[in-house]
């Protein structure tokens, strides 16, 4: 949390879907920090340590987003993350996103009350 507000990680190399995660988290009442790139967002999860993680499965790299979830798991991430995809069950045939340790997957274009349904469930204390 960061001004008593929760924190909530968007990692994605598409600006307009981080202005719409931006736009409508806010409104919700969350701190967003968004990364156009997996290494850009490493360095924003070191940094501030999120408490809530949507990440873009194809970015700079078609695996880039998995690689990425990997790596945050090898650094001991306990915060919920979402992996959001356009390949619909692509990622249950290319990964087993279980394993991965993601809570789910979101598909694009995003629903805004199943996004903030999701956050509220997730960070309820």
């Amino acid at each position: 949390m960061q001004d008593g507000k929760h924190v909530i990680l968007c990692i994605d190399d598409d600006d307009d879907i981080l202005f719409f995660l931006r736009t409508i988290l806010e409104a919700g009442g969350y701190k967003v920090l968004t990364a156009g790139t997996a290494e850009e967002g490493l360095r924003l999860f070191k940094s501030t340590p999120p408490d809530f993680l949507i990440i873009d499965l194809m970015m700079e790299e078609v695996d880039a987003g998995t690689r990425l979830v990997k790596e945050l798991k090898l650094l001991g991430n306990s915060a919920p993350v979402y992996m959001l995809s356009s390949v619909g069950d692509h990622l249950n045939l290319t990964a087993d996103y279980s394993s991965l340790g993601l809570s789910g997957v979101l598909q694009k274009p995003v629903d805004e009350q199943q996004l903030l349904a999701i956050l509220e469930a997730k960070l309820a204390k």
